[in-house]
């Protein structure tokens, strides 16, 4: 018990966390929802600069695209008084765990490593609460991206479309062409993900006021209708059996070809890439057309929990882990987003990966960088979860698009 006192001692001091925190290192148990290929493949690259370190990584995984089950999971143990160290989450999750006094403090490393001076504003508003670091950021993921099969793509045309007509064009002609235009997992944060890049397409200013501001006139529009209609034209690219498909499933699909193409997060590119796939010769990556200058985002952090002095050690070890330059690099490379700090080349990054770290440089810079409200960034859980329900009930048939507006507006109007 002294022991852990000292240490304990030593971390909230801010001394040098390096060997001395090491030597008492301990375990982590982490909650996560990194449970295909790809994510499994990234998430490797953190258990094992850990474990160089003396940390054992006890893993916790709960698989679902979207986090709900992970989350579901994490109430009843922190319900049950026996929180994970350590839990992936996104956005205002996190903010929400943070007001219910839950998460631990990561001052003493985000001072001594400088991490005011690397994260971007924007992620640090989900990473600090009340001035407090409760969280470490492992990326900046951006969700209006589309992922084509190269061979596909030259079949219709070879050109990638740059607008919304010429999107309708080229999947009319993979129809054609006797493939699955578009690969999709009918579950409703995939079809949220869609409808971000869709609304975006529509305008940034038409994003801000209806997916930030959340402004009721706005979402009661005739450009929201719009939006809804270019929804319903999508869904007639997708093949009959896409109901409660995973998504790494539909990226699969594009990858062997069955697919033409999916509208995803960036995270679909570390799918790509543990299939041997290369950009520009085996598939090709673009921002959802209209969307060019701006970037939707979400970023995966692991909030970290109130836990005993035994276990701060590990604890902090790991958030040092996370935000060192050589993991951040590594990791993104391999995952298919872009690091959460300013400060990394992109020398190791493919085309896709340097684009993404272009496109969000300059979206942060020109004021077109927006959270994702399919991924808890925009709004807090209740009217993610209230647009969740109109969209993906509009997308499997039970609303027109008139109907699907009056909904919306009501459903937010609900949740707020």
């Amino acid at each position: 018990m002294v022991r852990n006192i000292l240490i304990a001692g030593m971390i909230a001091s801010g001394l040098t966390l390096g060997p001395r925190l090491a030597a008492a290192a301990g375990e982590v148990e982490v909650l996560h929802w990194w449970t295909s290929g790809g994510e499994a493949a990234a998430l490797n690259v953190l258990k094992d600069d850990l474990e160089s370190k003396s940390v054992t990584w006890q893993d916790m995984p709960v698989a679902g695209g979207g986090g709900t089950e992970a989350m579901t999971a994490l109430r009843a143990r922190v319900t049950a008084g026996n929180a994970p160290t350590a839990v992936q989450m996104l956005g205002f999750d996190i903010l929400d765990w943070a007001k219910e006094g839950a998460l631990g403090n990561l001052n003493a490393v985000a001072a001594e490593e400088g991490w005011d001076d690397v994260i971007p504003t924007a992620l640090q508003g989900f990473g600090k609460h009340d001035g407090n670091w409760i969280s470490a950021p492992v990326n900046v993921h951006s969700t209006n991206w589309v992922w084509i099969n190269k061979a596909a793509l030259d079949a219709a045309g070879g050109k990638a479309p740059e607008s919304w007509d010429e999107l309708v064009a080229v999947l009319d002609r993979m129809q054609e062409n006797g493939i699955t235009p578009l690969g999709h997992g009918g579950q409703a944060w995939q079809e949220a993900t869609i409808f971000d890049a869709v609304v975006l397409s529509l305008g940034t200013d038409f994003y801000k006021m209806s997916m930030i501001d959340l402004d009721p006139e706005a979402l009661g529009s005739e450009t929201m209708k719009e939006a809804f209609d270019r929804m319903a034209k999508l869904r007639s690219y997708v093949d009959d059996n896409f109901s409660g498909r995973d998504w790494n499933l539909a990226s699969a699909m594009v990858i062997e070809g069955t697919a033409g193409m999916q509208m995803m997060g960036d995270w679909a590119k570390g799918e790509f890439l543990n299939a041997g796939k290369t950009p520009g010769e085996d598939f090709v990556c673009i921002r959802f057309p209209g969307t060019q200058g701006a970037v939707t985002f979400n970023s995966d952090q692991f909030a970290m929990f109130a836990v005993g002095d035994d276990r701060i050690p590990a604890q902090h070890l790991m958030a040092s882990a996370i935000m060192a330059p050589k993991f951040q690099s590594a990791f993104n490379v391999v995952k298919g987003s872009v690091p959460a700090r300013t400060d990394i080349s992109d020398a190791d990054f493919d085309d896709c990966g340097k684009k993404g770290m272009k496109d969000l440089a300059e979206a942060n810079v020109n004021g077109t960088l927006f959270g994702s409200m399919a991924h808890g960034h925009a709004a807090p859980a209740g009217v993610k979860n209230a647009l969740y329900d109109v969209v993906t009930a509009h997308f499997n048939g039970a609303y027109d698009s008139s109907t699907a507006v009056e909904e919306l507006v009501n459903a937010v109007e609900g949740a707020m």
